[in-house]
């Protein structure tokens, strides 16, 4: 999807990366404008995590460029200005960093301080306001993070992500591993919750049924040119979507 300068967040152009895969990893060129959620299907997890890392900044690409915000990720000039630049991302994945021996509250309180014993009112009241939005019960957030279920485990990690209102979420293969029920409940979730705070998300999965809650496109990469080519008939595959 193409937009103007100011609407386009993210655009990668040209790129090549090599890693530890058969091929380099090739995006030929992708546009990702505000407020547009896409699906994308072609990444395994290493590929996933590889492009994560060169739309935020921490990898640059062996070739072509990466635009995050209207800005070459060549151009981050130091660590700081990574760090600042890394605030406007919501990086969803299994290494989301949760501290087992805290509760959820205090895991999704650290965005805000690390003081969460006691916690300050405010940082309380922002917590419990995230809570609410994932549907977090009081019990749940009283609750250890470690021996959590799945689904819970990922609503906590997401609330950690969007604590500090990110203008782009990032989700790796977020219902791998889930069932049927809990993957269209978390889709319904996370769409819920990306229309309402109006960011826009891009979503690695092979899950059709989360695609079709949480995807206004579906792209499919050809790893050997880089093309990211919409998923044709996948509404009639599918049938309906409600985003």
């Amino acid at each position: 999807m193409t937009g103007t300068p100011h609407d386009v967040l993210i655009h990668a152009a040209g790129v090549v990366k090599h890693y530890n895969a058969l091929r380099p990893l090739r995006l030929q060129d992708w546009q990702l404008t505000r407020g547009h959620t896409a699906a994308l299907y072609g990444f395994d997890k290493a590929a996933a995590e590889l492009l994560v890392n060169l739309l935020t900044g921490s990898s640059l690409p062996d070739e072509g460029v990466v635009r995050a915000f209207g800005r070459a990720t060549s151009e981050i000039a130091d660590s700081a200005d990574w760090l600042e630049s890394l605030r406007r991302f919501a990086l969803l994945s299994e290494r989301t960093v949760l501290i087992e021996q805290l509760t959820v509250e205090q895991n999704l309180a650290i965005p805000h301080t690390l003081a969460v014993d006691p916690m300050p009112p405010e940082v309380r009241d922002a917590v419990r306001a995230v809570g609410d939005e994932l549907g977090l019960s009081p019990a749940l957030l009283s609750a250890s993070v470690q021996g959590l279920e799945p689904f819970d485990l990922i609503r906590v990690r997401l609330g950690r992500v969007l604590a500090l209102g990110p203008e782009l979420l990032l989700a790796e293969h977020p219902t791998a591993g889930f069932d049927r029920a809990d993957t269209v409940q978390f889709a319904r979730l996370v769409a819920d919750v990306v229309a309402r705070r109006r960011i826009a998300a891009v979503y690695f999965t092979a899950d059709q049924e989360f695609a079709k809650v949480v995807g206004k496109e579906v792209l499919t990469l050809r790893p050997a040119t880089g093309e990211l080519s919409s998923s044709s008939g996948w509404r009639r595959w599918f049938g309906s979507s409600t985003s």
